[in-house]
């Protein structure tokens, strides 16, 4: 199932780990349309301005799978479809992407993750998105 032009559920979806481990990894109704608005208000725009493939390292998580990646918090917005974990080429390219999101500004949450090893983005559909732009590093 297509979200938009350039971005599918099963990419939002997939995941190494889930896979290793025999886990569902599969988002309920809410959490797809969770997921579309993300590509939609956030990740598309960002594809369409940068003109470069977007590799999504992480999006829709299971609560099972979260539970088994360290770090993870129980909180998390990938529990509910509304971030994703991304990254482009290189660090430059990162460093770019994260530039235009910011820029375009529609996100809850930008992180910038281990010195643009990858970004955090997320994008909530019902309340207020905060617009937090930051490092962890």
């Amino acid at each position: 199932m297509q979200l938009t032009k350039d971005f599918s559920l099963s990419e939002m979806t997939n995941s190494r780990t889930a896979t290793a481990n025999n886990i569902q990894n599969v988002p309920n109704d809410e959490q797809i349309a969770n997921l579309r608005a993300l590509c939609v208000q956030v990740l598309q725009p960002a594809r369409d301005k940068i003109g470069r493939a977007i590799t999504i390292n992480s999006g829709f998580r299971s609560l099972a799978l979260n539970s088994i990646l360290s770090k993870a918090s129980s909180t998390s917005q990938h529990l509910q479809g509304e971030a994703a974990d991304i990254t482009m080429s290189d660090k430059n390219s990162n460093m770019e992407l994260f530039a235009i999101i910011r820029d375009l500004g529609n996100y809850d949450q930008l992180i910038d993750e281990k010195n643009f090893s990858w970004i955090h983005v997320s994008w909530k559909r019902a309340g207020n998105n905060r617009k937090q732009a930051f490092s962890k590093k």
